[in-house]
């Protein structure tokens, strides 16, 4: 049995999210060679539920690869993969500030789903989870906006904003995991890896 995890992420927020379930990981990242953004491409017309598990099953398939071609020593894999949808248009991460301010002029005033997607893998084994959240923001000003996005939090980011960050001053209502919306489900996680054999909670 393991005593830790593989994270397929770079995101420091997953990682403090483990932490915060006092699980100890290390890091499974992309080789320099590996064209991790290409997975996160979406397919024609795709329903948001079912492009977010594509791309972390794909994002799982890669680091599982990664672990056997390292020689590293076996242990749950687990990733992750996060999405906003406005309906049925996924609002990915968004390449310029431009397309950020668009994004958030979208989602001002309205509710949007949250989806995030977990999977974890040992050895043959391979355990998965969708968390789905609604949140809903309050107008938002152009002038606010512009700002919001002149802070450079929106970059990187799904749907351009971070709920932890300065954007929670235009959420009205959250309905879900908010630890979902941050990239990460805690209750969703726990109960995959005690499936995949590790003990929390002690």
């Amino acid at each position: 049995m393991s005593d830790f995890i593989y994270l397929a992420s770079q995101s420091p927020r997953r990682a403090q999210l483990l932490e915060q379930l006092g699980v100890r990981f290390e890091r499974l990242l992309p080789a320099p060679g590996e064209d991790a953004e290409a997975l996160e491409v979406v397919r024609g017309a795709e329903a948001p539920a079912t492009y977010v598990q594509r791309v972390t099953a794909l994002k799982l398939d890669a680091a599982v690869q990664r672990l056997h071609a390292g020689g590293l020593p076996v242990a749950p894999v687990l990733c992750s993969d996060t999405t906003v949808a406005l309906g049925r248009s996924i609002l990915g991460k968004p390449d310029n500030a431009a397309e950020a301010a668009r994004m958030l002029s979208q989602l001002s005033g309205k509710t949007h789903r949250v989806l995030t997607a977990v999977a974890v893998q040992h050895g043959k084994k391979r355990f998965d989870a969708l968390s789905v959240s609604s949140v809903t923001f309050a107008q938002m000003t152009p002038a606010q906006i512009r700002a919001y996005v002149a802070s450079g939090e929106p970059m990187g980011k799904a749907g351009a904003y971070a709920v932890q960050g300065r954007a929670a001053m235009y959420i009205g209502r959250i309905s879900g995991s908010y630890s979902g919306i941050m990239g990460l489900p805690l209750r969703e996680t726990a109960l995959l890896l005690q499936k995949a054999g590790l003990t929390l909670g002690k």
